[in-house]
């Protein structure tokens, strides 16, 4: 499998960022027809999930709902301040995989791949694995 590292800046502590586009831009670089592509997060306070992209509100509420789950302050032990941003980012997850088929993600018909930052603003990366025929 090769992989291959995408930067991504981010603008805010807590943002969704729609990376799908930046993610096909490396398989079709590969010319790989069937297989998978694995997307991984890097970092610790931020994550990687596949969501809606019609209604931006779908991203938005994802981001109140965890942070009402975790708020940015409580009862934390951990001396940089950014608890918060290391358990919504451990719920949300590290990686995503999605199939390719005919040459194209087989994402459905909303979906798209989110980088989800919840410790920024920061310059970030992910890693994208293309492996197949």
């Amino acid at each position: 499998m090769k992989w291959t590292r995408i930067e991504i800046p981010t603008g805010s502590r807590t943002q969704f960022l729609d990376i799908t586009r930046s993610v096909e831009a490396e398989l079709m670089k590969t010319r790989i027809k069937n297989g998978t592509c694995s997307v991984y997060m890097p970092h610790t306070t931020a994550g990687l999930t596949i969501n809606e992209n019609a209604d931006p509100d779908v991203a938005r509420d994802i981001l109140t709902g965890l942070a009402r789950l975790v708020p940015a302050t409580g009862d934390y032990r951990h001396a940089e301040g950014n608890s918060d941003a290391h358990i919504k980012a451990s719920l949300v997850g590290f990686s995503v995989m999605v199939p390719v088929i005919d040459g194209r993600l087989a994402l459905g018909t909303w979906q798209a791949i989110y980088f989800c930052e919840f410790d920024g603003p920061r310059r970030r990366s992910v890693l994208v694995g293309i492996d197949g025929e």
